[in-house]
This record gives C-alpha cells, structure tokens and sequence, in this order.
C-alpha cells in the first residue's frame, strides 16, 4: 500500500525537491572557487620557490580528495530504511485506528505485533514507538524524517548541506567530512599560505590585482567556514565518543523497566568509536562502509539486557556465529564492558 502523500507529486513537489540542492550546489561553487584560488592564483601565482609550490599543491591535492570523496559518499550514500518485517498488517493498523481513544488497546495491539522484534526503546509513556505514517513499528534508534518522508535507522539529523539524512548509513561519512574540510581550512589553506599572504598585503601592499582580491577573500571564507566547522566537528566526536545521535542527545532513549537513559548504548569510548568506524585500523579514516551492525539491533549495556524480545537473527553475523549485539553482549558478561564508570548516573553502573 502506498503512504500517504506520495501520490500526488505534482510540480510543486518536484520545484521544492529541486531547490533542496541549492545547498549542496553552494558548497560545490565553494569548493571550486577555493581550488582556483588556492591552485592558480596562490600556490602557482604567488609562492615563488617550486619547493613550497610543490609541497602546498601534494598536501593540498591529498586532503581535497579525502574530502570529495567523503562528501560525495554523505550525499549519495542512501537512508537506510526500516524493513517490511517491521510494517504492520493493514488488519491490525485497521484495529489500531479504530481505538484511537484508548491508548492501552492501542499498545496492547502494537506489543502484540512486536513480541519477537528486537527492540529495546519504549516512548517517554511506556507504549511501543510505532511511526503513524510509515505505518511500522520503529526499531530502536530509528525515526521518521519529515523532509525524506520515511523512517531512517539511527537517524542524528537531516542536513541541508548535503541534502540527505545523517543516519547509520552515512554517519561515518559525514564525520569525515567534517574533520577533512576543517584540516583543509585550518592547515592546507590558512596555516601554511593564506595568513602568511594576508600579512603581506596588509603590513606591506606585496599584493595586487585580482590575485589580492582572491587570496584575501580565501582568507576569511576559510575562517568564517572553520569556526563553525569547528564547533560541529568536535560536537560529533563527542557523540561518536558517546555512542549517541543528535537527537539522541536532546531526549535521551527510554528503555523498558528503566525510562530514559542517555549511557543506554555507551558501551566504552573505544567500542562506541568501532562501532561507526569499524574494527580494522586502516579503514578508519577512508569513506568506506566499515560501520558495525545492520543499523536495526545495537548493543546495549547489561541493564537493559532483557528489553530484547529475539536474538535469533543471525544476519548480522560477524562470522562467529554470533549476532552484532550478541557479541556485544557477551562481552559485557565477561566484564570487558563494565570497566567504564561514569560521574553522571553512576548508581546505574555500580
């Protein structure tokens, strides 16, 4: 059955799905310019010995394409959305919208439907997340993205800038491309030419023509881009750090028996980073899917060990039999998990 909306697309859908790229076609233009900039007018224009020449455009070239690479890997890298399993069967969303005034009923039909589907996370007021719109009963960590129209696994935002949700399939790219455009910003094109530049022109007037007018202008779009790249960059690591999303971090997740609790997936700092970024050390900085799990089942921490209903799926296996979140778990039991204590909330973990 289609959702609803989605049979109307008229003009109007297609004017605003068109104007969402400006965003992304504002950055390209960015981008370009700089690499005229920086490329023409300031390594092959103004440095003057070929050694520094040589030196500015390898670092640069290197970086410029980790960066493109990673940000073509953030917009083009689809969603990942929920699968059918999770969709509820048109007699029970029949029966859930006929009880609309009893909140019980309507629960007691979802709990009915997801008895043997793993998830842990409940609503601020006890009932199962269920998604009205997409029709399915959400997995953990997973919500519903107003602009894509549909529910997103691990969804932290939906970004503008590169006109696509930041979610468990691409969170890893995004991160990267984060950190690539702010080394871009702050070493290859300030640190080493672009101040140095400025210097001149403004003490002494060494500068002239447009080379000035491009060297300067690459100055402050460079700062103006890195402070906020900067904010941004190191909020993420923090979350990456902190195994949460961007939403997850205004409302914590709530767990069944326990309410909200924003350490409910902290698993340690090292396992929190190898879930986005793998477990092989050579891939972790190339845009590359090496993101642990299938975006569905995470690991939680041995408190919330009983929310799951089934741990029966195995096709996630990371081929020791075991699930992803199985794993996990058994590690937990070992006590590898449980070294990590923590200030907040430290009656959770004792």
């Amino acid at each position: 059955m289609a959702l609803p909306g989605r049979d109307n697309r008229g003009p109007c859908y297609w004017c605003f799905k068109t104007v969402k790229w400006i965003p992304v076609l504002f950055i390209v233009t960015i981008v370009a310019w700089s690499y005229y900039a920086y490329v023409i007018e300031l390594s092959l224009g103004t440095v003057e010995t070929a050694v520094k020449q040589v030196l500015y455009l390898i670092f640069y070239h290197i970086f410029l394409f980790t960066f493109v690479w990673s940000y073509w890997q953030t917009i083009f890298t689809s969603s990942n959305r929920v699968p059918n399993k999770y969709k509820i069967p048109d007699e029970d969303y029949e029966a859930y919208t006929s009880h609309a005034d009893s909140f019980e009923t309507q629960n007691a039909i979802l709990e009915s439907f997801a008895m043997h589907l793993p998830i842990t996370n409940i609503t601020i007021g006890g009932g199962v997340r269920f998604c009205e719109k997409c029709r399915i009963v959400k997995p953990d960590r997973a919500h519903h993205c107003s602009v894509c129209e549909a529910c997103i696994l691990k969804m932290d935002h939906h970004c503008p800038w590169i006109n696509n949700c930041v979610s468990f399939a691409n969170y890893k790219f995004f991160v990267l491309f984060l950190g690539y455009a702010l080394f871009i910003l702050y070493i290859c094109i300030p640190y080493h030419s672009s101040i140095f530049y400025f210097i001149l022109e403004v003490i002494n007037g060494d500068l002239s023509g447009m080379g000035k007018f491009h060297i300067l202008f690459l100055f402050f779009v460079a700062v103006m881009f890195g402070v906020s790249l900067m904010s941004l960059f190191g909020y993420h690591c923090y979350l990456v750090c902190e195994n949460r999303t961007t939403l997850e971090s205004f409302r914590p997740p709530s767990f069944r028996g326990v309410g909200e609790d924003k350490y409910g997936f902290h698993l340690g700092k090292y396992r929190n980073f190898q879930e986005v970024f793998g477990e092989d050390p050579k891939t972790w900085f190339l845009p590359i899917t090496t993101s642990l799990g299938d975006g569905i089942e995470y690991p939680v921490h041995s408190r919330h060990q009983q929310s799951y209903h089934s741990m029966d799926n195995t096709q996630n296996s990371l081929g020791d039999g075991l699930t992803f979140p199985q794993r996990r778990l058994d590690e937990d039991r070992e006590g590898l998990l449980c070294e990590q204590r923590f200030e907040d909330d430290s009656h959770y973990y004792s």
